[in-house]
């Protein structure tokens, strides 16, 4: 009888873990909080490790289709003129553009879609309780029903509830000093296919991104503390936003216009997830539910992808569930603590508080963006070695 699974959460990592798991004989039930399927999301990459992964499951020309048709980054002034510009990944390697940028939802979809064919998933359900015994997990969810499973494997989000149920207080988050709220737009005929940085006095930016959908993806960054923000109502938030960005210049009116129609805004104050284990006993954490390296590391979505591969291919390599998750942890620990290695003074940098260091960055940005130079920027987004070797799960096919 096939091993069964329950996946929580069907993001990327989750919903990748569903598709390896589905494909090699594991009986797999992937259960989500939220009611239908979730598309929404910002920008995201895939780079090295995780598009190798991708073009192992064989959707690595679906995703770059799927893309968001970004043609690289531009650092621009308060009259919209660009200052720096870093053309998408080229024959120096990836910038801060990669070569497969694509919306977090379009992605998830992609591995959804072909998850369901072998996967079962079951949307407006949460766990409740999770309880061991040395041969299952037996799950309560919030409806009361009670099922029991062979692995549990949360991969739900930062704040992940599942987590705190099997992990209580473990996680000891590491703040980054750098609050964003995102927002999708209507397009306007000056967007181009750049994405688009400002910076504003006060340790503000504002950046705009394109995406495949006729709209424009938007975001708002305050550097400083604001702890427990991301905990207020979405009116507070819109309301700070309004008074934090009222003098901010360049497109913030016609983003600030736009918080009251918008159907898709996400408000977080970034904060690393610091667990000193990633499993217990049959449970086992994976994506931001484990790690979460904010988006300023540039690679969450390569860490889920790879992550969940992982995972999967530990699963399919052992009988013995604890020594497959033992394993797990030590293939991923590398190319995570690199990842969240990424220093506090990155977002003070990028977001001067005054006039004359944004002057300061722009020079900085412009020397580096020379085509000389621009290779060795780009070596600041590329990965250190630290991936797992994927060798080790060549039985583990598409």
């Amino acid at each position: 009888m096939a091993r069964r699974i329950l996946i929580t959460g069907a993001s990327i990592a989750g919903t990748t873990a569903a598709w390896w798991l589905g494909r090699h004989g594991f009986d797999v039930t992937v259960v989500e909080r939220s009611s239908t399927f979730r598309d929404g999301g910002q920008n995201v990459d895939i780079r090295g490790v995780g598009r190798e992964i991708l073009r192992r499951m064989g959707l690595e020309q679906a995703a770059l289709e799927h893309g968001t048709g970004e043609e690289g980054t531009a650092w621009v002034d308060d009259r919209g003129r660009p200052v720096a510009r870093f053309p998408a990944g080229g024959a120096e390697g990836d910038g801060p553009t990669a070569e497969m940028e694509i919306l977090r939802g379009d992605l998830a979809r992609l591995l959804y879609d072909g998850a369901r064919e072998r996967a079962v998933f079951r949307f407006g359900e949460a766990v409740a309780r999770i309880e061991q015994t040395p041969e299952a997990a037996t799950v309560t969810f919030a409806g009361g029903r009670n099922e029991n499973f062979d692995a549990v494997i949360v991969a739900e989000g930062v704040g992940s509830a599942t987590r705190e149920l099997v992990f209580p207080g473990e996680n000891t988050p590491r703040p980054m000093d750098l609050t964003i709220a995102y927002l999708t737009i209507p397009r306007a005929p000056s967007d181009d296919r750049f994405w688009r940085w400002y910076n504003a006095p006060g340790g503000r930016s504002v950046q705009l991104r394109p995406d495949p959908h006729g709209t424009t993806r938007a975001m708002l960054a305050l550097h400083g503390p604001l702890p427990g923000a991301q905990d207020w109502d979405a009116a507070r938030q819109k309301a700070f936003l309004r008074e934090r960005f009222a003098d901010a210049g360049w497109e913030t009116p016609r983003i600030l216009a736009a918080l009251e129609q918008t159907d898709d805004f996400y408000f977080d104050v970034l904060r690393q997830v610091r667990m000193p284990r990633w499993s217990n006993g049959r449970v086992v954490l994976t994506g931001d539910a484990a790690w979460c390296v904010t988006p300023l590391a540039g690679n969450g979505a390569t860490l889920a992808v790879t992550g969940a591969t992982v995972l999967a291919g530990e699963f399919f390599r052992n009988d013995d569930v604890v020594a497959g998750l033992d394993a797990y942890e030590r293939a991923m620990r590398p190319m995570v603590e690199e990842a969240a290695g990424v220093p506090k003074i990155g977002p003070r940098i990028m977001h001067p508080k005054s006039r004359l260091g944004i002057r300061l960055l722009h020079g900085g940005l412009g020397l580096a963006s020379r085509p000389r130079l621009r290779g060795l920027f780009a070596k600041l987004f590329a990965q250190k070695g630290t991936e797992p070797d994927l060798s080790r799960y060549d039985g583990l096919t598409a």
